[in-house]
């Protein structure tokens, strides 16, 4: 039997399970959740409560739907499901998967699909305890029900600083201010194009903006955050107009839309290429997702879609699977058609709410670049003279991303401060190369691997 590993249980890897499921084969699926959904989706725990419609909104009942779905493929035994476990490494054939202990799977097929983390751009003062991403203020809401802080002002740009706006609002948290760095102009120029690709989905934002009313400011600049011994006190900010602001609060959190999860992408072999569009590496695959010799991707991990785009693409990618493997699969057709008005409409995103490239190319020497190691933008740029403008040597000489993100939320940043400082772009820059483990693992586990192979 044809052992297929799947890593990761949100919209992709369910939708990717299901197809694979219905095909015969019995997939195993890896992932760092105690319940399948993803971060998207994610499932507060078992007797919590709150319904479906105040932790999902309008997507409650997709919500539900792909819950259902993976729940019941697993109750009939069609997919071996592994939570709360995460995948450090990958060679040869084999996956060292993290949970408890260090075990080892081994697959003939590997589908991935790992999601994507918050894009995060520094703002002087953000190294302080009380900042958080955007995408962690709502794991925590969705999770358990907790908003954090009790003034609360969001900050960045893209669709996600809305949705939280939003739903922190109907939990009955206070949001102080909303402050978008995307220009009104820039937001209706990429709208339009929004709006023609996805009509139903721009709506139902531009309801959302709505309500949020005067907390709302676009076209902002950061300046920073002020903060005393228990956390942040204030946003200092500028408006449209270059008038100089000051919101209070106990809380901030960032986020410029998401960067694509690309670590075991790398560990398992595929190419990466510079996305101007995005403004990120994203790996390099057929529009099934094939991205080399038995590797498929899907999701966020693969092109930043969102979530209706990443059950899709985890269609895809299980019928290239299949067709490799030579057994009867869907026609991709009609996924395929649906995958390229997704891809529009995310150019078109990408395009209203842009990466604030002269915010993080004029960052003071002083403001934190690299949290987990505490690097400036003035220690990279004094770094150039010896390690010349190419990532991975200035990690080595400067420490930035090292620590325990392992540049997921430096990486983008420091390519920008680099490019600007030696008159390059960030796409010469490079990227920082994945190392094993992807994520932090204790050493008694390493030491004491074990093997597991998948029923």
């Amino acid at each position: 039997m044809t052992r297929v590993l799947i890593v990761g249980s949100g919209p992709a890897g369910i939708r990717a399970a299901e197809t694979l499921a219905a095909a015969g084969l019995r997939p195993v699926v890896v992932d760092e959740g105690a319940r399948a959904g993803g971060q998207i989706y994610r499932r507060p725990p078992a007797g919590f409560t709150r319904p479906a419609e105040k932790l999902y909104g309008s997507e409650a009942s997709k919500a539900r739907a792909l819950h259902d779905v993976f729940d019941r493929l697993v109750a009939a035994g069609q997919v071996s499901h592994l939570p709360n476990r995460s995948v450090i490494a990958l060679r040869d054939g084999v996956a060292h998967v993290l949970g408890d202990t260090l075990e080892k799977i081994r697959y003939d097929r590997l589908v991935l699909a790992t999601g994507a983390t918050d894009r995060l751009a520094p703002v002087p003062g953000w190294e302080v305890g009380g900042v958080y991403s955007l995408g962690a203020a709502q794991i925590a809401l969705k999770a358990q029900g907790v908003a954090l802080g009790r003034k609360i002002v969001l900050a960045g740009s893209g669709p996600l600083l809305t949705l939280l706006a939003t739903q922190l609002m109907a939990a009955g948290a206070e949001v102080a201010a909303v402050l978008d760095t995307a220009p009104i102009r820039t937001q209706l120029r990429g709208g339009l194009h929004m709006a023609l690709a996805r009509p139903l989905v721009t709506l139902r934002g531009l309801r959302m903006r709505a309500a949020l009313g005067r907390r709302y400011h676009a076209g902002v600049t950061l300046d920073r955050i002020d903060s005393d011994e228990s956390g942040p006190t204030a946003l200092l900010w500028r408006d449209a107009r270059g008038e100089a602001r000051r919101t209070a609060c106990d809380t901030v959190a960032l986020g410029w839309h998401l960067r694509a999860d690309g670590m075991l992408a790398d560990l398992a072999g595929a190419r990466f290429d510079w996305s101007p569009a995005f403004a990120q590496w994203l790996p390099r695959a057929d529009p099934l997702g094939r991205a080399g010799d038995g590797v498929y991707l899907a999701g966020d991990g693969l092109r930043i879609l969102g979530a209706d785009g990443a059950e899709l693409a985890g269609r895809a990618a299980a019928i290239a699977c299949l067709q490799d493997l030579g057994l009867p699969s869907p026609d991709p057709a009609t996924v395929l058609r649906r995958l390229r008005r997704m891809q529009r409409f995310a150019e078109a995103m990408a395009c209203a709410f842009p990466w604030p490239v002269e915010h993080i190319r004029h960052l003071p020497d002083a403001a934190v670049v690299c949290r987990c190691e505490g690097i400036s933008a003035g220690d990279l740029r004094a770094t150039l003279p010896v390690s010349g403008p190419e990532a991975n040597r200035v990690k080595s000489m400067a420490r930035v991303g090292m620590g325990r993100c392992q540049g997921r939320y430096c990486q983008l940043a420091g390519a920008e401060i680099v490019a600007a400082a030696s008159g390059t772009a960030p796409a010469q820059v490079g990227r920082l190369r994945a190392q094993p483990p992807a994520r932090p693992a204790p050493i008694g586990s390493l030491l004491a691997a074990g093997d597991r192979e998948a029923e």
